[in-house]
């Protein structure tokens, strides 16, 4: 199993001028959470996407030295969609066995990993349904267990029995991995490197819903990172909640 880690970003509406995925959780940086959960996972076949400042990222991967060695790709033009990112990523999409697409920015539960892991092949995907509507949330809603939408705003008229934010982690297996990398590469062909990810995610999604299972984390601790409140929120109301990191 290979993790790709979305990591080109910059905390702009931060106000922090340096990779997003640097940025420091009671002293921890999410990256070096990320690294760790997924070493104790198993999981050491990692690539990490960057884009702005990838020196910054090295250099915190070799401070680190916890015994992996991801695989560094970089998108020159991180200022642009998050789609160019995954397109960045084609090779390691390809490359065979089960894949974890997972947005670097995200501060989770070691226990949100087990469920994207669990088992020997799968499409999963994962909805907590505890979620606080507004904007934001990237809105993950089903029918029959079955993903019918992946977007920040829903149609109207849409039919689902349920809805829920996505955590911004995919588990593709090989074949699922190989397509989406061809859908990706639409998006550049036809002038549209400027979407998020997620709108390609959706393709993959709506092409053949009944090939993605979707989990309930409900209850599992985690939240994406993107203003300054919720930094507050990941140590106030996040961090407690979370099991002890492994060393």
């Amino acid at each position: 199993m290979r993790a790709i880690l979305l990591a080109a970003g910059y905390g702009r509406r931060l106000g922090q001028l340096a990779p997003k995925c640097l940025l420091q959780i009671d002293g921890r940086s999410l990256l070096e959470r990320h690294l760790r959960l997924l070493h104790a996972a198993r999981i050491d076949d990692i690539v990490i996407a960057t884009g702005y400042q990838p020196a910054q990222i090295h250099a915190e991967v070799e401070r680190l030295a916890i015994g992996v060695e991801p695989r560094f790709l970089l998108n020159a033009q991180y200022q642009l969609g998050s789609v160019l990112t995954a397109h960045v990523c084609a090779t390691a999409l390809c490359e065979g066995g089960d894949v974890l697409l997972m947005d670097a920015d995200v501060l989770y539960d070691q226990r949100m990993l087990e469920v994207l892991v669990a088992g020997a092949q799968a499409d999963r995907l994962l909805q907590d349904r505890g979620f606080t509507p507004g904007e934001e949330p990237v809105k993950l809603c089903t029918h029959n267990g079955h993903p019918v939408e992946l977007r920040k705003r829903v149609a109207e008229g849409l039919q689902f029995d349920a809805v829920g934010e996505s955590v911004g982690f995919f588990r593709f297996t090989e074949r699922t991995a190989r397509r989406f990398a061809e859908i990706v590469k639409t998006y550049i062909d036809g002038g549209r490197s400027d979407q998020p990810h997620e709108e390609a995610v959706r393709d993959l999604l709506l092409e053949n819903p009944q090939r993605f299972e979707v989990v309930d984390v409900t209850g599992i601790p985690w939240m994406e990172i993107d203003f300054p409140a919720d930094v507050v929120r990941a140590n106030s109301e996040i961090l407690p909640k979370l099991l002890p990191l492994p060393v």
